[in-house]
């Protein structure tokens, strides 16, 4: 079990110092870091003990022999950038002194979709933490001269290479007619029964399309100004931010099968698609969006070379202007305002494999050794306009990059093969910072190598934020036999060290979000008779306060979105299905897939 704040093994237990000392580090853009740190498990248990259930592996990189495996569903962490200042209603029912007799919690209020198959992670060798990326946003988009506001039948279903010569054309939302309520009545239920000092349900969508056996994945949301937009299987759909109302619906001549978490500033995305409708086309097309209007712009594919290539599966990024494509042994990168390749391959036998999205682009990179398994990685700084690399650190020998949780300030997710997990934490210049250890122990994150089939990204990770200097990952979620609920943690990102800690009520958990003038927004979970909400405390710890309270009465609702992606955009908050199946052929059309709440 983990150790109380204080009591961690000292350095030297962990063999190696937590820094080499400062001359031993190359300026940026000359030679490279070297890896410094534990990063192994200390030959005595450390503060992160065996968890109560066994610990889950970070999914490692395609190509590593370990495919990402289907799940139904996710969470995301939401937009950075300005947001208006929300609403602060008074507490009430489920925050804190104010909280109802504990009740069995019940899986009630599900219509199926997605749900995180997140790990439980134990904190090895003193040396755990996970973060957010900052400045992570939300999924997809494509081409055609959408934005009409005229539906009109999409282009048929072709065993040949899709004809790039014409844009892809808008088509209806689905219409299925099985289900006993609409998605306006049930919101209009929900409100009726809101009690004061709740937010409404503004809004509840389904999913809308028919989609084949086993369902697809869900890219989104990503957020242009007033629309919110949403892509799955081959159509992107454009929605009102304020009331849901449908503003554009595009159809894709081919499926998806990737995307970057952010678009650009401008609001402009790049998705990746099948080359062909055949089942098992190669994912090797991409497809720009403007997600304002809903019309698409260039259309492009591009050769996958040799099996490493070939066999992996898409990472993409927004860096700028810049949309960055990795696989396991290279990336590539195309402008998005015009579809011009700006890189291919580097020089070298170490290839970038995914980028975190972001002004700052930073790449995780596998090196093709003799035993050509790529297990050797570094984390590197790349000019996305140029592809010049900028700085790179090698990772400690046995150990590989699994995750980017933040790219400003850098906080690197490592993984050993025997199943060990990290956290690493760089200087803006490279340079090692730390290494995060102690606090609760029994970390949750999930992220899209955990939750969707196709195109697992490197940035999207659900449970972790981070500011300037503080780290901040939520504990594993609610014990349904106690009805306790969880943690979030706080690190200096200076010292590695754990800050303090804040719990969630019981039967209920609290996921952090983002940050946001000095504080840390965090999702509170619904329970059964308890709403969900927005809740922040200090950067400096204390108790947490509600931002944004969701009604008792839309329960049942919000707990069927359990673990989805998670915004807080404009005072308003967003939960979105992050994977759509079906039992029956026409479910998935019926099923819930966005709800939104607010003033």
């Amino acid at each position: 079990m983990s150790q109380p704040p204080g009591q961690q093994p000292s350095q030297g237990e962990f063999g190696a110092p937590y820094g080499p000392p400062p001359e031993t580090f190359p300026p940026p853009g000359q030679g490279t870091a070297q890896p410094s740190g534990p990063y192994r498990a200390p030959a005595q248990p450390g503060p992160y003990g065996p968890p109560t259930q066994p610990a889950q592996p970070v999914q490692p990189a395609p190509g590593y022999g370990h495919p990402p495996q289907p799940a139904p569903g996710y969470g995301y962490p939401p937009q950075p950038g300005p947001y208006a200042q929300p609403n602060q209603p008074q507490p009430g029912y489920g925050y804190p002194g104010q909280q109802p007799p504990p009740q069995p919690p019940q899986s009630g209020g599900s219509r199926g979709g997605g749900r995180f198959r997140g790990g439980t992670g134990a904190i090895v060798g003193a040396v755990l933490a996970v973060a957010l990326l900052a400045g992570a946003g939300i999924w997809f988009a494509l081409d055609g001269d959408g934005g009409s506001g005229k539906p009109t039948a999409g282009p048929g279903h072709s065993s040949g290479p899709p004809d790039t010569s014409s844009s892809p054309s808008p088509v209806p939302t689905g219409t299925g007619g099985h289900d006993t309520i609409s998605p306006a009545a049930e919101a209009a239920a929900v409100n009726a029964e809101r009690k004061p000092g709740e937010a409404k349900m503004l809004w509840l969508q389904k999913g809308g399309v028919d989609l084949p056996g086993g369902g697809d994945d869900v890219y989104g949301p990503w957020f242009s100004g007033d629309t919110v937009v949403t892509a799955m299987y081959r159509t992107v759909t454009g929605y009102d931010a304020t009331d849901g109302s449908l503003k554009w619906s595009l159809r894709l001549a081919t499926s998806m099968c990737a995307a970057p978490s952010q678009p650009t500033a401008d609001g402009k995305i790049v998705l990746g698609v099948k080359r062909t409708t055949a089942g098992d086309a190669e994912c090797n097309g991409l497809q720009m969006v403007d997600l304002t209007t809903g019309k698409a712009g260039w259309h492009k594919t591009y050769v996958r070379q040799g099996v490493w290539d070939g066999l992996s599966d898409l990472r993409m990024s927004t860096n700028g202007d810049t949309v960055t494509v990795g696989r396991t042994s290279r990336s590539d990168a195309f402008r998005v305002s015009d579809g011009k390749v700006v890189f291919g391959r580097l020089p070298g036998n170490c290839q970038p494999f995914g980028f975190a999205s972001g002004e700052v682009a930073i790449a995780a990179a596998s090196c093709q050794t003799a035993a050509d398994d790529h297990k050797e990685h570094q984390v590197q700084r790349i000019d996305p306009a140029t592809g010049k690399r900028l700085w790179t650190y090698k990772v400690k020998k046995g150990w590989q990059v699994a995750q980017i949780y933040s790219a400003n300030p850098i906080v690197v997710s490592l993984k050993q093969a025997d199943d060990k997990w990290g956290i690493l934490v760089l200087n803006a210049d490279g340079t090692y910072r730390t290494q995060l250890a102690g606090g609760p122990g029994d970390y949750a994150v999930s992220c899209d190598a955990d939750v969707i089939v196709q195109g697992p990204n490197l940035d999207n990770c659900l449970g972790v934020a981070a500011d300037a200097n503080t780290f901040y990952m939520a504990t594993k979620a609610v014990d349904l036999k106690t009805g306790d609920g969880n943690k979030v943690a706080a690190f200096d990102l200076t010292t590695g060290k754990h800050k303090w800690s804040v719990d969630s009520p019981a039967q209920q958990s609290l996921t952090p979000l983002r940050t946001e003038g000095g504080k840390l927004l965090m999702y509170l979970g619904a329970a059964k008779n308890k709403g969900g909400g927005i809740a922040s405390v200090p950067s400096t710890g204390g108790t947490w306060s509600p931002v944004l309270r969701h009604p008792v009465s839309g329960a049942p609702t919000e707990r069927g979105f359990s673990l989805s992606r998670i915004t807080y955009v404009g005072g308003r908050s967003y939960l979105t299905q992050a994977r759509i199946s079906g039992i029956e052929d026409g479910d998935e059309v019926e099923e819930r897939s966005m709800v939104a709440f607010g003033s």
